[in-house]
């Protein structure tokens, strides 16, 4: 199943930019977790073994992944841990993360607990809460947004007035995708959720702000990150 296909319509994921990096000690032994925004399978296990390389001294590298907007794909590795106390607790704790009240739809996400033992056995249970705790406690601090999956419409208007009427739109509290020039007109790109309610009320609200001038045009819909509410 493709994005496009997916039953989800939104869900939450890490923002755009470098590597999250959180850390914790529980018992002498140090847990460091590393989140990436991940879209395959092959991304998630690039930044494993690009841990391995960083951490090479560490004993154990664990590791738990959940993608796609349905969260169909999810993949965890004890890597030398005893089984299940560790890449399971990571996964768990990524699907069990609450984005907003009543909401657990975390997803292209993985997560990587680097840990350098202390010499101080942990026992089972101890090892289950230490990677949940790490995971956990990296998710209460990552920056996130919500992805939401958007109708593109286009609006072609003069060059002179289309900076006030994107100030406009984006003040009314419509979404705007990237813009394109051309030589007549700039092309405005409006991300409407695709309800045919929302369509309407978008179109009509274009007609009115250029006074008639301009007719929203949709088009396809694509992935659009938006801030959290």
């Amino acid at each position: 199943m493709t994005e496009q296909d997916s039953r989800a319509t939104v869900y939450t994921t890490l923002a755009s930019g470098p590597d999250f990096r959180h850390g914790i000690e529980v018992k002498r032994s140090r847990f460091i977790t590393v989140l990436r925004r991940t879209d395959s399978e092959d991304s998630a296990r690039e930044l494993v073994a690009g841990l391995r390389r960083e951490f090479h001294d560490a004993r154990h590298h664990c590791s738990a992944f959940v993608l796609g907007p349905d969260r169909d794909i999810q993949r965890s590795n004890d890597d030398g841990e005893p089984s299940g106390t560790a890449g399971i607790p990571m996964l768990e704790a990524l699907l069990k993360r609450e984005t907003a009240p009543g909401a657990t739809d975390l997803s292209d996400v993985s997560a990587v607990v680097v840990r350098y033992f202390g010499g101080i056995l942990l026992g089972a249970g101890g090892l289950v809460r230490a990677y949940s705790e790490s995971v956990s406690s990296a998710l209460e601090t990552a920056p996130l947004v919500r992805r939401r999956r958007l109708r593109i419409c286009a609006a072609a208007v003069p060059h002179a007035a289309a900076g006030r009427l994107e100030n406009d739109l984006r003040a009314a509290g419509l979404v705007m995708a990237e813009s394109s020039y051309g030589a007549q007109d700039t092309v405005l790109r409006v991300a409407v959720p695709d309800q045919p309610a929302e369509m309407t009320a978008a179109a009509e609200r274009v007609l009115a702000l250029t006074a008639g001038q301009a007719t929203l045009i949709p088009g396809g819909t694509e992935w659009i990150d938006v801030p959290l509410p």
